[in-house]
């Protein structure tokens, strides 16, 4: 109700705007305003009518349903109709006013095509700003309605992307607590050591990871340290080499990234010989990281559908970060799985 008032207050102070265009234009080289007053004031009704019938049913009905010849017809009855309307106007405000005394009778009142003119001016103008105003409206609700869906897409590529980053297994951590359960029955001095770095993993896994970037430094630590943890567990069926190259301090990385890697590694790699063998190499040069990571195998289709699964995860969470800035390859040659991992840029990572 209170948006109507001021609506309703606007179409009438529009109209009373009409009333005085229509005056100016009729009382032009004429002396009789009287008569220049009732023209005026028969003629608004019929703008008026003719208006809110194109604005509230020629348009909206047929025109943008893009029924256009419907539209085409009903806009014709209407002209033929307004036309017929407005002669009866014309003459008969010179029978009732004039008596048929044309001599004195304002020279513009008489022009039919022009008052046509005038009043179609009118209807014109406000058709046009219902169609511009039903425009913006569209566009807007469609932009909502796009800002909406992007707003859902980026909801729902924030909660894979949250999921992929955490996505270190519940066995590990279950054989790590095991692990450090029989070291603290035989009061091994070792506890407290390992106690540490299953915390500060647990933190980077945790917390850490809601960050866009980490420090690559610190994703390398946190290798290690997983690495020291799982030596534990393997204890002499272990034989893990891990090389680096010297990171600069300001590269970043996406948090986790590289971790379900060695994880993967451990959980589907094979003793062969009576050792587990995992090689880890990452180097870094002007952004560009290079990633590989080995585990030995005995079955070449084992390992294929077991790692497919873990594989497609990892393609996932790079396209997340890295979309059509990254190469990730596997192969299977000689008792090794190969997971090998390009990125050209780290810099280029897309936030979330």
């Amino acid at each position: 109700m209170k948006r109507t008032i001021p609506k309703i207050l606007l179409h009438v102070l529009f109209w009373i705007a009409v009333w005085f265009f229509f005056y100016y234009f009729f009382s032009y080289n004429s002396s009789d305003k009287g008569y220049v007053i009732w023209f005026s004031s028969l003629l608004l009704p019929i703008t008026i009518a003719i208006t809110y019938f194109s604005i509230y049913y020629l348009i909206p009905k047929h025109l943008f349903p893009k029924e256009y010849g419907r539209f085409a017809l009903y806009s014709f009855f209407t002209l033929v109709a307004s036309s017929y309307f407005i002669v009866l106007i014309i003459y008969g405000c010179m029978i009732i006013y004039k008596r048929f005394d044309v001599t004195n009778i304002p020279p513009m009142v008489k022009n039919f095509f022009f008052i046509l003119i005038l009043v179609y001016l009118v209807v014109g103008l406000v058709s046009f700003i219902t169609i511009l105003n039903r425009s913006f409206k569209t566009e807007k609700r469609n932009k909502d309605l796009q800002n909406k869906m992007l707003s859902a897409q980026l909801q729902f590529k924030e909660q894979e992307l949250n999921y992929l980053k955490k996505q270190i297994h519940p066995h590990f951590l279950f054989n790590t607590l095991n692990t450090i359960y029989g070291l603290a029955l035989k009061q091994s001095k070792h506890t407290p050591e390992i106690i540490l770095k299953l915390s500060n993993l647990l933190d980077y896994i945790l917390y850490q990871v809601e960050k866009p970037r980490v420090s690559m430094r610190e994703e390398v630590l946190h290798i290690k340290e997983y690495i020291e943890l799982e030596k534990i567990r393997f204890q002499d069926t272990l034989k893990v080499e891990f090389n680096f190259s010297e990171i600069h301090e300001g590269i970043q990385i996406a948090p986790m990234l590289l971790i379900p890697f060695v994880e993967n590694a451990f959980k589907h790699g094979e003793l062969t010989q009576g050792y587990l063998r995992i090689r880890i190499d990452i180097m870094v040069e002007n952004l560009m990281l290079d990633f590989s990571i080995k585990n030995s195998v005995l079955s070449k289709e084992t390992e294929e559908n077991e790692n497919g699964i873990g594989l497609e995860n990892f393609r996932k969470r790079l396209d997340l970060n890295y979309k059509d800035n990254y190469r990730l390859e596997k192969s299977i040659t000689d008792g090794w799985y190969t997971a090998h991992l390009r990125i050209p840029d780290l810099n280029k990572i897309n936030n979330g």
